[in-house]
């Protein structure tokens, strides 16, 4: 039996029909109500009436409010597009941001530094970001649980306000370690947000838009990338001096932050923190009304009660905790899986890529950029399209389909690239696999693994679960970026044969082991793993899935 949530009618008396309407005795018609004969039944058949009304509100599912609405963009654009600007940020200015570290190195020395100690300065800098998301990853569990998911969304605003302060101020203090030190903080920022804002916006959402509010993060990331590549333009910012775009990094960071610390906090935290880690009951309702839209939500209080008594005994699962439970097996397995296959299928190397491939093509240089802005849009609007058809053909299909997409551009990128010196059409072939390739990793590989994560833990290991999820996310974002330098001059265009096998092996993965979380609850989706983990006669004091006990409900 799956547990209630807000797309069903609260629970019935035992004196009450299939509907709510009260039972008839022996004799009457079972097809006629008396509102006027007597007090009593015409009290009862009014609550029948409003259970119908809710029942029938019920069976349309959980409307996207305002109220909800508003928090998800708030909380993504305040966190998120900062995520994908300061990925992008750095590219188009690097050799402007070198000369300005070896100006600064000549105002301290009296002599430039050599081409070696320069390009490994460089290379800790970038290096920074995913190191940073990396330890922000770390953050996340202590973080959500002390100050909840709301208030660890503010508080990482620190990461933000600060780094973006010591940018601007690196000029004038002529100092290239300011800018090493806030790419730190920029990618603890990113670790954090990376992560939080998934939690936060599942645990708000209703079964039914939960999908589609869990890819708006992922959506903002793209946004962010694509705004940072419009800046990079030759005509814009490209040719501005290193302060300009510093500032320009440092005035976007604060004005997205202002944003989130203006607005985040007058909408409601987690309803799900409050009534599971908190014991607030009475504020988890009130969270629940706001953002529904309805004062009618027992049933979600119902649900979350449920999976609060469900969670019991196992208490606050730690990351080793995590890793131990046989309970919780499948499911660590699997976003480590997805998360390691994210990162290592080959999207940083396609980018890589890309201009390359733009230019065989008959691209002039100086249009290649535009070209590369062009593919950042195509990234935004699938992603825009990955929002409204997850919750139609769910996360399992989107993988599955994102993953095989990114198997058959890799395979036919490799023989392309091989074949572009004899064949004359081949670079044409090269950006229909790049281009593709964007497309199939926006539907699937990008925006669902961290949705996966909130819905398939619950409320006592989903922290630490992001805090796998995340590291496996930034350890491998930086071991591409350090490996694939050499995969690519070892290999050169056969590099592609690497990641297609990595996208192979993930797609295998997520036929046959990942279930479908579409339209269920967080305990149903447990109970799906409970089987697979064969953990039904373990003693649930020992484990965090169990046998559900009934929900009690007063009426």
């Amino acid at each position: 039996m799956g547990s209630p949530s807000c797309e069903q009618p609260a629970p019935w008396g035992e004196s009450q029909g299939a509907l709510g309407f009260p039972k008839h005795s022996k004799g009457s018609d079972s097809n006629s109500l008396d509102f006027e004969s007597h007090p009593v039944r015409r009290t009862s058949n009014l609550r029948a009436l409003i259970r119908l009304k809710e029942w029938s509100r019920a069976a349309l599912g959980c409307r996207l409010t305002l109220v909800l609405a508003l928090a998800t963009l708030i909380a993504a654009f305040g966190s998120s597009f900062q995520y994908g600007y300061n990925v992008a940020a750095v590219n188009s200015p690097a050799l402007l941001m070198q000369q300005f570290y070896n100006e600064t190195y000549y105002g301290r020395t009296s002599e430039f530094m050599e081409d070696f100690p320069l390009t490994l300065l460089w290379s800790v800098t970038v290096s920074m970001f995913p190191f940073g998301g990396f330890i922000g990853s770390l953050l996340v569990g202590p973080l959500v649980n002390k100050f909840g998911r709301k208030g660890a969304l503010l508080f990482n605003n620190i990461f933000s306000v600060v780094p973006a302060i010591l940018m601007g101020c690196s000029k004038v203090a002529k100092s290239f370690e300011l800018i090493i030190i806030s790419r730190l903080l920029v990618g603890i920022c990113a670790g954090l947000s990376s992560n939080v804002v998934p939690m936060y916006l599942g645990e708000l959402a209703p079964k039914n838009l939960r999908g589609a509010l869990g890819v708006v993060p992922q959506l903002f990331i793209t946004v962010g990338i694509l705004v940072a590549q419009i800046f990079g333009l030759r005509n814009l910012l490209a040719n501005a001096d290193a302060a300009v775009h510093m500032e320009a990094r440092g005035i976007a960071m604060t004005a997205t932050s202002a944003l989130q610390l203006l607005l985040l906090p007058f909408f409601p935290e987690s309803p799900r923190y409050l009534l599971i880690q908190k014991k607030d009951e009475a504020a988890a309702k009130k969270a629940l009304q706001t953002l529904r839209g309805w004062d009618s939500v027992d049933w979600e209080v119902a649900e979350i009660r449920q999976e609060d008594e469900a969670e019991k005994a196992a208490g606050f699962i730690s990351v080793l905790k995590l890793f131990r439970m046989r309970s919780l097996r499948w499911q660590l397995l699997s976003i480590i899986v997805l998360m390691a296959g994210q990162q290592l299928s080959g999207v940083n190397a396609i980018y890589y890529y890309a201009d390359q491939i733009y230019l065989s093509a008959g691209v002039q240089e100086d249009h290649v950029q535009y070209v590369t802005a062009g593919t950042g849009a195509v990234n935004v609007v699938m992603t825009i399209c990955a929002v409204f058809v997850v919750e139609l053909l769910g996360r399992r299909l989107l993988l599955l389909l994102g993953f095989s997409i990114c198997l058959t551009a890799c395979c036919v990128l490799t023989a392309a690239l091989a074949l572009q010196d004899t064949v004359s059409w081949m670079p044409y072939i090269s950006i229909v696999c790049v281009i593709s390739y964007v497309i199939g990793h926006a539907l699937g590989p990008s925006p669902i693994p961290a949705l996966l994560i909130t819905e398939i833990f619950l409320q006592s290991s989903r922290p630490s679960a992001f805090m796998v999820g995340g590291s496996v996310h930034w350890l491998s974002n930086f071991a591409v970026g350090l490996i694939f330098p050499f995969i690519q001059e070892g290999l050169g265009p056969y590099s592609f044969i690497v990641f297609a096998v990595i996208c192979l092996l993930t797609t295998i993965y997520i036929f046959l082991i990942v279930p479908e979380t579409k339209a269920k609850t967080f305990i149903e989706i447990n109970q799906i793993f409970t089987k697979m983990n064969k953990v039904s006669e373990v003693h649930p004091e020992k484990e965090e899935l169990k046998e559900l006990p009934p929900v009690t409900s007063e009426q």
